[in-house]
């Protein structure tokens, strides 16, 4: 029997009712506890969240269920798929499929999407010999435990969670081979965020829009990963690569994360600058960060955006108070600034449009350091050089 998570079916399990709460600080509950991680899974799909903003309309993808063989699609239209399977035992708080993207759709209202940390997953194809491409597994927090049927080629990527094969220590960044029957588990990451569990052929699933990434405020694509999903793996990949391992620098996990923005359509809005504290002295140094407040990384976070808080909430300038601003289009990356004051980076399933003023935007390069923010971390702006 194979199971995948292909939309257009149905599983044969209870959910959550439509009024489970929102996904706000499901981080700290998961950091809490495991045994709510069903209830928290289904958060991501009830109601999206705009870095804590709920939003009011329902997931509409079908859920899945098992059945022999799942939407097959013709053969021209999909890579061939190996014998080898990997069935998901436990998905942890959030495990979803994800791959480039689906660029080319904002004019119709769908979003980029595709894997939050694009170098993390670029970096696990690479080590595997897949297409760039490929579609991946994105877990969040950890607490992924999965068994191979048939031998698999993989590789984690990504915030380093201490990682076992049948509770063998395994490496980071490194290519490694799941036997048959063996056990993949990831505790969770000692810093960051999301873990990228990278399979040789990538995993099979049919694409929607071109894509095979799930995008969590759309609801296209597949849908996250639970108990029992059977996923078929690809086999459209070249020859393996001589490396295996790549080194992959370690962020300090203690300090200030820096995060280079340029400003954004409405920064005249704001008489508070993102980068410098007010009344601050630029004379005594030329450091471009030494005089930048810090933000807190709250537990309003989600795939679609991270709201900050700061000693101070951001306000509009005396001119601007009462100004209606007309729905815009969006980017990742923009800084919004909603009534709160409290600044929201939005991420790769951002919504298209928005109506609350950009102060800022990340440079694109930055776009991966605030994949990996947790709740509790710092970060200090700078100019975009």
């Amino acid at each position: 029997m194979v199971v995948g998570p292909v939309p257009g079916q149905k599983r044969d399990q209870n959910h959550p009712s439509t009024s489970t709460p929102t996904l706000d600080g499901w981080l700290w509950a998961r950091f809490r506890t495991r045994s709510d991680a069903g209830t928290i899974r289904q958060r991501e799909r009830r109601r999206p969240t705009v870095g804590g903003v709920t939003g009011s309309s329902p997931d509409p993808r079908p859920e899945i269920g098992p059945r022999d063989e799942i939407n097959p699609r013709p053969e021209t239209e999909r890579p061939l798929a190996s014998g080898a399977r990997l069935e998901i035992i436990e998905p942890g708080a959030l495990a979803l499929i994800e791959d480039r993207g689906r660029p080319g759709y904002l004019e119709v209202g769908v979003g980029h999407s595709g894997a939050a940390d694009r170098a993390a997953h670029a970096l696990g194809a690479r080590l595997l010999g897949n297409d760039p491409d490929t579609a991946a597994i994105e877990v969040t927090m950890g607490g992924l435990l999965a068994r191979a049927h048939g031998r698999l080629h993989l590789a984690l990527t990504g915030a380093p969670a201490p990682a076992t094969i049948d509770d063998r220590p395994v490496a980071h960044a490194t290519r490694l081979t799941l036997h048959d029957g063996q056990l993949l588990r990831l505790a969770t990451p000692t810093h960051g965020l999301r873990t990228y569990v990278s399979l040789r052929g990538g995993v099979d699933v049919t694409p929607v829009l071109g894509s095979r990434s799930t995008d969590t405020l759309s609801g296209i694509g597949p849908a996250p990963l639970q108990r029992g999903d059977l996923l078929r793996i690809g086999t459209d990949c070249a020859d393996l690569p001589a490396a295996d391992h790549a080194p992959h620098p370690a962020p300090d996990p203690s300090g200030p994360v820096t995060l280079e923005i340029r400003p954004g359509p409405r920064a005249h809005w704001f008489d508070i600058d993102l980068i410098e504290e007010p009344g601050a002295d630029r004379t005594t140094t030329d450091h471009p960060t030494a005089t930048a407040p810090t933000w807190t990384v709250s537990d309003r976070l989600d795939r679609t955006g991270v709201r900050l808080t700061g000693t101070r909430p951001l306000e509009r300038s005396t001119a601007y108070r009462s100004v209606e601003l007309a729905s815009e289009g969006m980017v990742p990356g923009a800084i919004q600034v909603p009534p709160s004051g409290e600044p929201v980076i939005f991420g790769v399933d951002h919504p298209v449009t928005g109506g609350y003023p950009v102060i800022a935007v990340v440079r694109d390069s930055h776009l991966d350091r605030v994949a990996q923010l947790r709740p509790g971390d710092t970060i200090r702006f700078a100019p975009a050089r």
